[in-house]
Order: structure tokens, then C-alpha cells, then sequence
């Protein structure tokens, strides 16, 4: 059996998958093969391979703005107790004259992903045998593409993980091998399918949405904010349509597909990083996990089985 965990693309909302994470790999003692991510599932994966939990909770329960953007392209204010978004206008105008391609830029993301997936942790990931894949969107040949652990260098892979988060255009362009690169939820924001097509026999996704849409926003009061709802709508329905896809293809494969979505909605903007609210996430993610261990546990019942299915039963829990 070869097992999968993927994570979704969802930017702050990574720390709700990361205490997510923490419980099937710390208490209900999950051991994976492949990790697969996209966006800020990219981010995380390299830690999850190899158990480092407490240094992924400390990344992302200290993260902050000056920690992603070396130009951040917007202000943040607090009103009435809730964060309210807007563009700040100069860095955008300072990027455009000086020739960037896009409204902000994530440079000390970049550092931040060198200095926290070291050398040694690359090397160690395949001395282990893990593979460790994230999704980038190659926008010059207009496909989506994986890059594994097994197949790069060091650096290679850093700035994959780099080009993966990169939410363009308020986010840096990924320029590599005369190729631009974006963030991977553009086009495969759960990439449920392509770790079956790994191999994966079980998969655990963690999903940064809601099963059930469960907002309606206002009315976009200018062209960033609508810019903001266009790119909301296209990757909800690129979420549904990756997990209807991998559904599919679990139920063609005979994979078992374990889903974990937020159950409320954590944030309408996923390009705030509040460390009190992260620090929060974590925290109910690790809790959500449980209660949906024993959701899945409760669909057996073994008080009702005839003996004939006992033995059927067992093997499902241990499974689970």
C-alpha cells in the first residue's frame, strides 16, 4: 500500500492544515509515502516528511506580512475589531515603474523557504524514501506541472516550492528556464488525482474550504477588490472540479479518499497573515481532526456485523 497526504492551496488558512496534519501524524500515527502540496500546501510538505511538527507549528504561528512580501501591495487596518483590506496604491505604482510584472513581490517568502527547508532536510526526505511534490502552473506552455523531490536539486526545488505560493499578479513571477511560473491552484488546487496517478492507494486531503459554499460577498467597490472575487470564484470552481476528478478516479482505482475540509470559513482573504488568527487555526484543525477520525471510526459498527464480517471490519480500523 502506498499512502498520500495532499494539501490544498488556501495561503494563511495552511496553519488550520497544519493541526490537521499534526493529529493524523501524531496521534492516530498516519505514515505517508507521498506528499503531495500545492500553494501553502507546497510549503508544509517538506516538514510533514519527516515529522518535523513542532518547527512547521513555529513557521506558521510566527508568520507575518514583512515575513512573505518584500513589496506588500496592500494595507491592512483594523476596524472594528476585524481586518479590513486595501491596495496601497505606492508599492503598486513604485513596482510598475520599475518594470515588475506584478502588484507585489515575494521575495522574503523566498528567503523564508531557504533559511526553513534546509539542505540537510532535502537530502534526509530522500534517504528516507519519501517523495515530496508541489504543483506549479507553467504559464508560458500553459499546463499544470509536478515537481518531485526525486527528480531536483536543492535549489530547484526551493524555488519550485517558491513558484507554487506565488499568487500572482500581488505576488512574485516565477521566471525559470525561460519559463514563468505561478501558484499551482490556479489549475489543480487539490491535487487529489495526480497523487493516484503516483500510485497512492489511500489518500488523506486536506481541503482549506468549506465543503458547502457558505458566503456571499459584497458588492466589489474597485478594480482590486473585483479583481480579488474573479480569482475567488475561478479557484472554488477549480477546487470542485479537482476533487470532483479525484472522486472519480479513487472510485475508478479503488483508492480510499479521506476528505478534510475547514468546517466554517476561516478568512475571506487568505493574503493576511494575522499570527493570532494562525496560531487560533492550528489549534482547531488539530481538533477538527479528531472529531473527524471519529467520524469515519462511527461508520463501522462492529456491535452489528455478523461474525462473517468481524474479520472485514478489523482490517477497515486498522486501515482508518
Amino acid at each position: 500500500m502506498k499512502k498520500a497526504l495532499v494539501i490544498s492551496g488556501g495561503g494563511s488558512k495552511g496553519a488550520f492544515a497544519g493541526g490537521v496534519a499534526q493529529y493524523l501524524i501524531t496521534k492516530e500515527f498516519r505514515e505517508y509515502d507521498l506528499f503531495l502540496g500545492t500553494s501553502t500546501g507546497s510549503l508544509m510538505v517538506s516538514h510533514l516528511a519527516l515529522g518535523m511538527l513542532d518547527e512547521l507549528k513555529t513557521i506558521y504561528t510566527n508568520v507575518n506580512q514583512e515575513s512573505i512580501f518584500s513589496n506588500n501591495p496592500f494595507i491592512i487596518r483594523r476596524v472594528s475589531g476585524e481586518n479590513v483590506v486595501t491596495i496601497n496604491h505606492l508599492n503598486t505604482l513604485w513596482n510598475f515603474f520599475n518594470g515588475r510584472k506584478t502588484f507585489g513581490e515575494s521575495k522574503n517568502l523566498r528567503k523564508l523557504i531557504f533559511d526553513s527547508v534546509t539542505i540537510e532536510m532535502f537530502e534526509s526526505i530522500r534517504k528516507n524514501n519519501k517523495e515530496v511534490m508541489v504543483t506549479v502552473s507553467n504559464l508560458t506552455a500553459n499546463q499544470i506541472e509536478y515537481k518531485s523531490s526525486n527528480d531536483c536539486t536543492y535549489k530547484d526545488f526551493c524555488d519550485w516550492i517558491w513558484g507554487s505560493c506565488n499568487f500572482v499578479p500581488f505576488m512574485s513571477l516565477l521566471e525559470k528556464n525561460k519559463q514563468q511560473y505561478a501558484d499551482g491552484g490556479f489549475g489543480a488546487l487539490v491535487p487529489i488525482r495526480q497523487a493516484i496517478l503516483c500510485g497512492a492507494t489511500e489518500i488523506d486531503a486536506i481541503i482549506l474550504e468549506t465543503e458547502v459554499s457558505q458566503i456571499n460577498r459584497i458588492p466589489s467597490k474597485n478594480p482590486f477588490s473585483l479583481l480579488f472575487d474573479v480569482f475567488d470564484f475561478m479557484l472554488e470552481h477549480v477546487e470542485k472540479h479537482n476533487i470532483t476528478i479525484g472522486k472519480l478516479a479513487a472510485n475508478g482505482k479503488n483508492v480510499k479518499l479521506n476528505l478534510y475540509y475547514t468546517p466554517t470559513v476561516l478568512t475571506t482573504n487568505s493574503l493576511v497573515f494575522d499570527q493570532k488568527l494562525m496560531t487560533k487555526w492550528w489549534e482547531s484543525g488539530y481538533e477538527y481532526a479528531k472529531s473527524r477520525r471519529e467520524e469515519l471510526m462511527s461508520e463501522f459498527r462492529p456491535d452489528v456485523l455478523p461474525n462473517d464480517e468481524m474479520q472485514e471490519f478489523r482490517i477497515k480500523n486498522q486501515r482508518l
